[in-house]
């Protein structure tokens, strides 16, 4: 549809309105308008219908009609992606907003039934008023959904201990794309029977079905003790990483690196906020680790810490001495992507390598950027303890050297050359979307594209739910 035609047929609409009412619709630009756009600014879709089911029975007869009239659509939550996935390019928009309802909490079987449309934050709550936590933590928690972090497979700061999205699900409720409803809620540790079809969903960016409700992993309350380090290199930071896992195992929760650069920039822009441990060193570690009691959490940490010490791998490390202190350590490290933002012309990537290979890739990356595209900064910063980096090559504000807007592309292909060269991801925890797709084919094998393709065309062979994301199917 990048002709800006519609496939959205006057029969169509007329049938959709009938079976969800006046409330369920909506073809005012006014309010259709926010939803195509990126919170960001960056993509702006077109659409001229906005359809609101109020529960899975309603998205089911949606997806029925959209079948019946191949018209294609747009499943959208949150509207926090990054990569293009869920603005609307002539689809109808379907948003899946109303369906807010956090359904169940088993606290016994430490689980949590909630629709696609609830926003990460009220499942935090929700968790919490029944002693109980959700371990999934991003910065756009305030206005993230359920069924767009399913979608996406988000990732987070607790991936190292909990892991992504997908690893979160005990089970799913989906319609397909002729309508059928799979109730599979069945918040279960074991079950064999056959091919675990919820992860085909984790990461699928609505091209699969609809997700309309999830049975979530929840866990035991943790008590945290959370540092702050200043080291003199990445390699430093993997040794360090190591060193802390041998000692304190997986009640690590989080090991996220930034560049002493980034801190002060942020520390610039943020009121009240201030490097914890102002020093050349050129790296900072915010490390946490989790455990039932809070004086254990900093007995453990500190007694890693004192080892990391003896053995040389941190130049300086301060432990938050009470929550609000741990607060303010966080505040730096989830302010780092709202500065970043700040520059007025960057190329931003998500990309994941090995651990062990960080250290080498960022040097390597460094030396071919500036090489090649002359004087630039690099704006790095990310979850070190599972690979995946934040990665801008910035413009510097006192130089005005124009390439970064003339050679954007060039740069992104040189950043995704090298992460293939170390054997990492394109795409740590973001997806594909739009603004990847055109160069998956030169990171993925053709039998990897082959499957993907055929999962789904076996699962949408009319190609209405979210089309031309992650791939073209011809």
């Amino acid at each position: 549809m990048a002709d800006g035609s519609s496939p959205i047929t006057a029969e169509f609409i007329s049938d959709v309105k009938a079976a969800l009412g006046e409330k369920g619709w909506s073809e005012d630009p006014n309010e259709i308008d926010p939803h195509l756009q990126d919170w960001r600014g960056n993509y702006k879709g077109y659409s001229g219908l906005l359809l609101k089911p109020a529960n899975t029975e309603e998205v089911s007869e949606v997806l029925k009609l959209c079948s019946r009239h191949s018209v294609p659509i747009t499943p959208q939550g949150g509207n926090t992606g990054l990569v293009n996935g869920g603005i609307a390019h002539g689809e109808a928009v379907l948003s899946l907003t109303r369906l807010n309802s956090i359904r169940s909490v088993d606290p016994l079987n430490n689980s949590i039934v909630v629709d696609a449309g609830c926003i990460l934050t009220n499942v935090h709550d929700a968790a919490r008023d029944a002693d109980r936590f959700f371990p999934l933590s991003l910065g756009s928690q305030g206005t993230a959904t359920i069924g767009g972090l399913i979608s996406t497979n988000a990732g987070g700061v607790a991936v190292l201990r909990y892991g992504m999205m997908r690893d979160l699900l005990l089970g799913l409720e989906v319609v397909t794309a002729d309508g059928q409803i799979w109730n599979g809620l069945r918040g279960l540790r074991k079950d064999n029977t056959g091919y675990d079809l919820k992860h085909l969903f984790a990461g699928a960016e609505g091209t699969l079905g609809v997700v309309t409700a999830a049975c979530l992993k929840l866990f035991p309350v943790p008590q945290t003790a959370t540092a702050w380090l200043t080291l003199e290199s990445v390699e430093g930071a993997v040794k360090l990483l190591s060193f802390l896992r041998d000692r304190a195992g997986d009640t690590i929760t989080s090991f996220e690196l930034m560049r002493r650069e980034g801190v002060e920039l942020t520390c610039e822009e943020i009121e009240n906020c201030r490097d914890p441990l102002p020093s050349e060193s050129p790296w900072r570690i915010l490390v946490e680790i989790s455990l039932a009691d809070e004086g254990q959490a900093r007995a453990s940490l500190e007694t890693a810490l004192e080892g990391a010490f003896e053995e040389g791998l941190v130049s300086d490390g301060a432990i938050a001495s009470s929550l609000s202190q741990a607060e303010d350590f966080w505040t730096i490290r989830e302010s780092l992507p709202l500065v970043k933002r700040s520059f007025l012309n960057s190329v931003n990537h998500d990309v994941s390598v090995p651990v062990s290979r960080i250290a080498e890739f960022i040097e390597k990356s460094e030396d071919r950027l500036k090489r090649d595209f002359g004087d630039i900064e690099i704006f790095v910063f990310g979850h070190l303890g599972d690979g995946n980096l934040h990665y801008a090559v910035a413009e510097p504000a006192d130089t005005g050297n124009p390439v970064v807007r003339k050679q954007a592309e060039a740069i992104t292909n040189t950043v995704h050359a090298i992460v293939t060269d170390f054997n990492g991801s394109i795409s740590a925890e973001h997806g594909i979307g739009l603004l990847k797709r055109h160069e998956l084919p030169d990171h993925k094998s053709e039998i990897e594209l082959q499957m993907m393709r055929s999962i789904k065309a076996a699962l949408d062979p009319k190609n209405i739910l979210n089309p031309g994301r992650i791939f073209k199917l011809s």
